[in-house]
Order: C-alpha cells, then sequence, then structure tokens
C-alpha cells in the first residue's frame, strides 16, 4: 500500500485569475457564439451553421430546417482536456488589429511560422467561403460572398455604393429577426470555424481576439459585432473529434468566468488558466448511469452570476459557474431594512432624510407610469378599492346608523388615496379601512349613543389625537421600532390578512345560497307538463305527493285556472310552474348556481392566465400581454356570460347622488357645541388605541412591501408615509370620512401586477425578475376613477357581485405566495421523500421546522380567534404580542436554526458577528499548524 498525502494551497491557476479579474472592473458584455462547420458539396466548400449559444446550447436538426429546443451542454472530459492542448500549442493572438474577415485571415495564418506559404494560401481560401446559416431567406448567404468581406476597397466607388446599400438592406433584415429579442443590446460575438481538409496532415488551431468588436459581413447569423474567433482545421477522419473540441470551445465562451479571462488575458497562459478553473468545476457524470443522448433541459433558477475572487481556487467554489454544496452555504445575511429606519436623534431627522430620498425621484414617478403594464394594474386594484369600499361601507353604515355610509366610503377613499399617491413615501401602498377600525367605530357609536354623547364630535376628537400622536411618532423616530419586526411577524400578520380575504369572499358567496336558497323537494316530474305544454293541471286528479298537495292548496287559493295558460311565455310559464312546487316564490333555482359559476369561475380563470406567460402558446409579448391584463378578462369574460343568461344574479350598488348617506349631517364635522369640554382631553385615552393600530397595520404593511426581494429602487419612507396617514386621519374626521390605513393584501396586489421581467432572455432560460415599476400613476388613477365612480353607476352596476368575490378569492390566495410559512404548512402533509429541496430543510432538522411552524399556527389561530369578537378592539397589541412571542423564541431555538426559519434579532446581531469571527480565527489557526506539520508537500508510507 501506499499512502501519498498532499498538501494544496491556493491553485496557480487561481492565483494567476486573481491577478487579471477585478471586482472592481466593469462587467464584460455578454457573447453570443456561433459555431460553424465546414461542408464539402460536390467539390464546393461551405461554412453551415451548426450550432449557437447565447447561455444554453441550441442545435440545428439533422434534417436542417429548425433549431432544437435550448439545452445545457454536456460536454465529454476529453475533448475539455484535447481543447487545452489546441490552446497550449496553437497560434494565439490578442488585441489584433483588423476590420474585415480577410484582413484577420491574412495576419493570424502569417503569424504561425511553420506554416509553409502554398498551405497558409489554402488556408486563407477556405476560410473566406461563404457562410450558410440556419435561415430560409437566400438574401443571406450572398452576404458572406469574400467579395463583399474584402474587395470592396479594389472596385468602382459605385460597385462600392451599391454594395453598402445591399449592406444596409440585410442588417434591417436581421433587424426585424425575432431571435434579436433574445440578445443583450450591449453582446458581442465568438465565432468558432471546426472543419476537416485534405492538405494538411496536422491540426491548424487560432485563437484571436480583437481590439476592437468588428462586424465581419455576414459571419454571424444576427448583426453583432465580433469579438473572438476560434479556428480548427485538421485532416480528415476526426470530425466527430473536432466538433467535440468546438462545442466545448463555444461553451466556454458563454460561460460567465472563462469569458471575463478571454476579454482580460494577458496571454496564453491566462487562458489556459482560465481552462483549469473550469475543470475545477466541472462535474462528471458516470456514463453507465446516463444517457448523453439525452437533452437536459434548462433550470427555472440558475445561480448567481457574481463570484468572489477569494473563493477562487476553493475547493467546492462557484468561480466557474457550478453550484456550491449544502454544507458550504452561508448562513442567511442579518435581517436588516436599510438607512430608512435608522436613528437619528434629531427633531423629524427621519422625515427629513425620506423627504430627501424621494424628492429626486418625483418627476420619474409620473412619467415612469406610462406603460401597457400600468393600464391592467389599474383596472385590478380599481375593482378590488370599489368592491371593498362598496363593502366596508355597507358595514359602516350598519354600525352607525348611517353616519358613515358608501358615499362617505367612496369620498375617503379617493381622497385619502390621491393625496397618499401623490405625497407618500412610498406610493405603491394602497389605503383602505380595516376590520379592526369598524369594530372601533361600532364600540365608539354604541358608546355614544348609551351615554347621550354626540358621536360625530367625540370621533373628530379621537381623530385629532390620533393625528398628533401619529406626529409625535414621526418627529422621535419611533419607526426604528420596525427593526424588531422579524418575518416571524410579518409572516403571522399577512397570513391573517390573506386568510380574512379568502374566508369574507367565501362567505359572501355563501350569503347568496342563504338568499336564493336550493329547494331540496324540488321533484322535476310534476311540473313537466308546465314546462313543455304550459297546460293548467287536472285539479280533479288525487295526487298524495305533500309537494302537489301545497300546489293544489295554492292553485285553489289563488284560482290560477282562470289564467290562459297557453298564451303564457315559457319564463311566466317557468314562474308559475316553479311557484306551484316551490316553498316560496323567491325560489329561484339557477341564481345560486350561476352565481358559484361566476366567482369561481373568475377566480380559476384568472389563475389559468396568470400562468399563461410561462405556456408554450402565441409569441413572448402576447402572453406577457394575456398575463397582465388576466384579471379584467377574467371579469370581462363573466361579465358578459351574465349578461347572455339574463338572469337577476345580484349585481354591484353603486350611489348615484354626491350627498351624505344620512340627510341630517353635513360635510363638515364641528369640534364644539354638543359634548361637554371635558371629551375633548378624554378623547386621548382611545385615541392610543387607534394611533397602535394604525402604526402597526401601516408599517408591517410597508415593510412586506419594501422586501428586498421585491428589488425596489427608489428607497422607501417610513416617516413619510406615517406623516401623511396622520394627516389624513385629521381630514378625514373633520369631514365625517372613515380612518384609512396601508392594505396589507390590496398593496401585495398592487405590487405583483407591476412586477417587470427581463425581455432578453436567452432561449431557454427564465425572464429575470428586474424589479418592480415603481411610480405613483397608477394609485393616483385608481383612487380618481374611485371617486367618479358615482357617475360611472350606469356602466358598474352590470358587475355581478360573485365576480368581485371570485377577484378577492384570487387577491386572498395570490398574497399568500411567496410566504415561507405557508410552505411550511404544506410540509406537515408530505412525505420527507417528496418534500421540496428549501434551504432551510438542508440545515434544520424537519421537527424543529415543525415545532417553529406550530408556534406560528398557534399564533395565528388566537389572532383569528380575537378578530371574531368583541376583543378584536385590542386587535393591535396583540400585533406587539407576536414581537413578543418572537423574543421568547430565542430561548427555545438556536441563533443557527432561526437564522434559517426567521431573522436574528438586532441585538443578536453582534453576539452573532462574534461568534462568525471566533470561527474564522480558530479555521484560520487550524490551517496554520496543519501547514507547520507539513514539512513535506508528498510523504510516502509503506
Amino acid at each position: 500500500y501506499i499512502y501519498i498525502y498532499l498538501y494544496t494551497k491556493l491553485s496557480p491557476a487561481a492565483e494567476r485569475l486573481r491577478h487579471i479579474l477585478r471586482e472592481e472592473d466593469e462587467p464584460t458584455p455578454t457573447l453570443f457564439t456561433e459555431m460553424d462547420t465546414l461542408q464539402h458539396e460536390g467539390g464546393e466548400m461551405e461554412w453551415k451553421e451548426s450550432a449557437r449559444w447565447v447561455k444554453f446550447e441550441e442545435k440545428v436538426e439533422e434534417g436542417g430546417e429548425r433549431w432544437s429546443k435550448p439545452h445545457v451542454s454536456t460536454l465529454s472530459l476529453h475533448s475539455l482536456f484535447e481543447l487545452r492542448t489546441c490552446l497550449q500549442t496553437g497560434c494565439i493572438l490578442l488585441d489584433l488589429e483588423g476590420y474585415s474577415l480577410p484582413q484577420i485571415v491574412g495576419q493570424y495564418t502569417v503569424q504561425d511560422g511553420l506554416i509553409a506559404p502554398e498551405i497558409r494560401e489554402k488556408i486563407s481560401f477556405v476560410l473566406l467561403r461563404k457562410h450558410r446559416h440556419q435561415t430560409k431567406k437566400p438574401i443571406h448567404r450572398s452576404l458572406n460572398s469574400p467579395s463583399f468581406s474584402g474587395t470592396c476597397l479594389f472596385k468602382s466607388s459605385l460597385s462600392c455604393i451599391s454594395t453598402l446599400f445591399f449592406c444596409l438592406s440585410c442588417h434591417l433584415d436581421h433587424l426585424k429577426n425575432k431571435f434579436m429579442k433574445k440578445i443583450p443590446r450591449d453582446a458581442e460575438a465568438s465565432n468558432v470555424l471546426i472543419g476537416e481538409v485534405d492538405f494538411l496532415d496536422k491540426p491548424f488551431v487560432a485563437f484571436v481576439r480583437l481590439a476592437q468588436a468588428a462586424t465581419l459581413g455576414g459571419l454571424t447569423e444576427v448583426p453583432v459585432p465580433t469579438r473572438f474567433l476560434f479556428v480548427l482545421l485538421g485532416p480528415n477522419g476526426k470530425a466527430k473529434s473536432y466538433n467535440e473540441i468546438g462545442r466545448a470551445m463555444a461553451t466556454l465562451m458563454v460561460d460567465d468566468l472563462f469569458s471575463d479571462v478571454a476579454y482580460k488575458a494577458r496571454d496564453r497562459e491566462d487562458l489556459i488558466a482560465g481552462i483549469d478553473e473550469f475543470l475545477d468545476e466541472v462535474i462528471v457524470l458516470p456514463p453507465g448511469e446516463w444517457d448523453p443522448k439525452i437533452r437536459i433541459e434548462p433550470p427555472k433558477k440558475l445561480p448567481s452570476s457574481v463570484f468572489s475572487l477569494n473563493e477562487l481556487g476553493q475547493p467546492n467554489g462557484n468561480a466557474g459557474g457550478g453550484a456550491a454544496s449544502a454544507e458550504d452555504e452561508e448562513m442567511p445575511a442579518p435581517h436588516e431594512l436599510g438607512e430608512e429606519l435608522k436613528f437619528t436623534g434629531r427633531f423629524c431627522g427621519g422625515l427629513w432624510l425620506d423627504i430627501k430620498r424621494k424628492v429626486p425621484w418625483f418627476l420619474s414617478d409620473f412619467y415612469e407610469g406610462f406603460h401597457i403594464q400600468s393600464v391592467s394594474a389599474v383596472l385590478f386594484i380599481y375593482l378590488g378599492c370599489i368592491t371593498n369600499a362598496i363593502t366596508f361601507g355597507g358595514l359602516l353604515g350598519d354600525a352607525t346608523d348611517n353616519y358613515q355610509g358608501v358615499m362617505e366610503s367612496f369620498l375617503g377613499t379617493a381622497l385619502a388615496g390621491v393625496v397618499f399617491c401623490l405625497f407618500g413615501g412610498q406610493p405603491l401602498i394602497i389605503l383602505s379601512s380595516t376590520g379592526p377600525i369598524l369594530i372601533f367605530e361600532k364600540l365608539l357609536y354604541e358608546f355614544s349613543i348609551n351615554n347621550d354623547i354626540d358621536y360625530m364630535e367625540i370621533r373628530l376628537w379621537i381623530g385629532l389625537h390620533s393625528c398628533l400622536q401619529c406626529l409625535i411618532l414621526v418627529a422621535t423616530d419611533a419607526s426604528y421600532i420596525i427593526k424588531y419586526m422579524t418575518r416571524f411577524t410579518e409572516e403571522g400578520f399577512s397570513s391573517l390578512i390573506s386568510f380574512i380575504f379568502i374566508s369574507d369572499a367565501l362567505k359572501k358567496m355563501m350569503s347568496i345560497f342563504n338568499y336564493y336558497p336550493i329547494n331540496r323537494d324540488f321533484k322535476p316530474d310534476y311540473i313537466t307538463s308546465y314546462r313543455c305544454d304550459c297546460q293548467a293541471p287536472d285539479q280533479g286528479e288525487s295526487d298524495p305527493d305533500p309537494t302537489l298537495s301545497i300546489a293544489t292548496t295554492m292553485w285553489t287559493s289563488f284560482n290560477f285556472s282562470a289564467l290562459d295558460w297557453n298564451q303564457l311565455s315559457k319564463k311566466e310559464c317557468l314562474w308559475f310552474g316553479g311557484s306551484l312546487v316551490g316553498k316560496s316564490c323567491k325560489y329561484v333555482p339557477d341564481l345560486a348556481m350561476l352565481s358559484f359559476i361566476l366567482f369561481f369561475g373568475t377566480y380559476s380563470m384568472t389563475i389559468s392566465l396568470k400562468k399563461f406567460k410561462a405556456s408554450r402558446y402565441f409569441p413572448t409579448k402576447l402572453r406577457k400581454l394575456i398575463s397582465d391584463f388576466a384579471i379584467f378578462m377574467s371579469i370581462m369574460t363573466f361579465v358578459g356570460l351574465d349578461m347572455l343568461m339574463g338572469l337577476k344574479t345580484p349585481k354591484l350598488i353603486v350611489p348615484t347622488e354626491f350627498k351624505p348617506t344620512r340627510p341630517d349631517r353635513g360635510w363638515i364635522v364641528m369640534p364644539f357645541g354638543k359634548n361637554p369640554w371635558w371629551m375633548c382631553l378624554a378623547s386621548f385615552v382611545p385615541a392610543l388605541l387607534v394611533t397602535i393600530l394604525i402604526f402597526m397595520d401601516q408599517q408591517i404593511t410597508a415593510v412586506i412591501v419594501n422586501r428586498k426581494e421585491n428589488k425596489l429602487k427608489k428607497g422607501c419612507g417610513y416617516h413619510l408615509d406615517l406623516f401623511w396617514v396622520g394627516i389624513l386621519m385629521a381630514i378625514c374626521s373633520f369631514m365625517g370620512l372613515p380612518w384609512y390605513v396601508a392594505a396589507t393584501v390590496i398593496s401585495i396586489a398592487h405590487i405583483d401586477s407591476l412586477k417587470m421581467e427581463s425581455e432578453s432572455s436567452a432561449p431557454g432560460e427564465q425572464p429575470q425578475f428586474l424589479g418592480v415599476r415603481e411610480q405613483r400613476l397608477t394609485g393616483v388613477l385608481v383612487f380618481v376613477l374611485t371617486g367618479v365612480s358615482v357617475f360611472l353607476a350606469p356602466i358598474l352596476q352590470y358587475i355581478p357581485m360573485p365576480v368581485l368575490y371570485g377577484v378577492f378569492l384570487y387577491m386572498g390566495v395570490a398574497s399568500l405566495h411567496g410566504i415561507q410559512f405557508w410552505e411550511r404548512m404544506k410540509l406537515f402533509l408530505m412525505p420527507a421523500k417528496h418534500q421540496p429541496d428549501f434551504v432551510f430543510l438542508r440545515h434544520v432538522p424537519l421537527r424543529r421546522v415543525h415545532l417553529f411552524t406550530l408556534v406560528q399556527i398557534t399564533c395565528l389561530a388566537v389572532l383569528w380567534i380575537l378578530k371574531s369578537t368583541m376583543a378584536a378592539i385590542i386587535f393591535p397589541v396583540m400585533i406587539l404580542g407576536l414581537m413578543v412571542v418572537r423574543k421568547m423564541l430565542d430561548l427555545i431555538f438556536s441563533q443557527h436554526d432561526l437564522a434559517w426559519l426567521d431573522d436574528i434579532l438586532p441585538d443578536k446581531d453582534k453576539k452573532r458577528k462574534e461568534d462568525e469571527k471566533k470561527k474564522k480565527e480558530k479555521k484560520k489557526a487550524g490551517k496554520s499548524e496543519e501547514h507547520n506539520n507539513s514539512d513535506e508537500e508528498v510523504s510516502l508510507d509503506f
């Protein structure tokens, strides 16, 4: 036995790459790579496009009529080693000055002094043959002729002008190529030319990097300037080997790390180091366990292309584009909300910073809203807002004896929404009324009636005190407390609001079934004659069936025999038949069923159309347009179905006159005259509950909207948001309008409807999420439309309520997407082998994950029970209780587990960093000791 011990430090290849790659350097352009192979047909030679790469490989199918589906390139390890040998022995020209293909070919054939002059001419002749791309248009073929590439200078001026016009027409034709949309605008090309010839006895290899990218005629399929050329010509009989080497080179050129190396390499050794680093990340699949003919589908999510130079050459690093192993994944970054919540210690310091942060973006917040996507967002959020305003206004009217009703709800929503979207710190937030506010209004009205207190006046003072308290919180930077709201609190609150939306949508749908009950005793056999012939029944017949006995009683009571049944319309006949057999005249058997179809149809169609973006049908732009307008198309479809059926389903009811709901009140509430003077001071106490509710509701929603996952670039303004919510509290109190605060579900829906994705994704690559279309225009238009809805009543009255309930259900379900709490709840129903590969499952035992989830479920159940009782008035205090529960979890779970399942609390962050620092010092000390003990790099032990 021979035991060999090798002590390896950073590899020489990684050391070399560290000197040429610097993190502060500008990113290199994306490379489009095309591989052409030399074809011999009837004594003639031409270059034929055989494959191309933007990120994944596309091959020309054997039939030659179409491209294959994009797939992950699978390379043989042998071809990579052969490519390495080719670059070691071949001709390498870096930063070559050249602007035409003949000029470039002439330069690098001369550079290789080992090539005889007659062979040099033959190589030049082969390389200047025309290129045939995978296209049906013959015009592209003539573009690639050598006469276009290099002989224009030797022709007459008239010939040159005609050639330039020809070139321009070809380029315009290329620009119409849909494939160009898949390539970034600043992309450059690398061309790989592979072929076998009969005049060489050993391979000719050349790698060229041009000093400036140049358009070399029709060398490339698309009008992209060429930066790199790789040529491999060899003797006959090794076409398969040459092809695999060419594929290996093309795949390297689209690799993130190697493309950077190719741009910045100083000599041959730098390129070799790039290949070595690529080989260090290659994963080998055993041939007996995998079929090489299988084309691997591109992954839905790619690892980040950003690599750390400190990890170059380290085992299991991610430098070459490979994924790091689960064991090497670092713990999540500490919970940080940015400088927006930094405690300034100055009076209104946070507010002033918010204003300075938002002012530079104010103009762009309007003109960036002019996009077709904004239209779909406005229509979607508008329907959600008016439905919520009508529902809340109706409930508020019942709770306050119409002191506040639907009209006040419409006016308040429009006023508060427009002001907030124009001047707020985060205009993507949508203001609305909430359930706890409704409970507070109901209790306050009952207290006022029982104690002979004027409700509107005391409500005004509560609103003014709450406004003052909000302004005090803004002035003292009290929003700093949001730093202690981790994912545990955010997910508990947002899940509760989502479940409330889902529950309310289902409850309202069930109320339709109660209003139009299903008659379980209905027997169609007994009214067949009514439905078909519309004939009066024979009263002399005896019928033991109790239903027909009721019908006979009704018949004798109402003298239906006097009717001319043959002259009745079908509708009248069905009505009389239904009334004879039914238990009440209100029973309409079709309404409950049609309402359910409208409700569930709107929801399911919206879900399907939202997912249509990933469908295989239709062009990308059309799919995206259908996805953006999914909700509007669903609503219009089922409104049309309802109109076609002609049944009296419950419709949206909008006020038609602009006046207060209660005739004996005006639009302005006077602060004095009806209540004792001390009420002005005593109202400070109930205002505290309102302030806590406003603060928690507003700031938790703001945290959810401003998550780093949404990639917002214009910053947020927690202090500025709370400032305007407080001011609007005072305005709405003076006008007798409802109070408004951020609506979590509708705000999340607003964010989702404005998400942007990359338009130039590579073939096979999923579009990348770029962020959200941050602007103020959509919110302003939504609330302006809400305000003028009084004048749109003739149109809105055609919208069935079940359709809007379906929209509510969709909003509730969609807002659960991406919540880790919801994903962990589903793990209870999954066997371990079928559970998704969540990153927290790699680092936290499943039993601990379940325990953490059970704690959240328990908290959610308590909040649900609380909001369903009269104790809902202390709901905001219970939200603060979630933060206390999270603090107590530090006693049950380790900081390691909490880092993966939740977020580390700010006061634990320092301790965590110290622990990590100690670990690094220990690791470094261990390596140093190991290095000292290793006097010999190789030791042999027999």
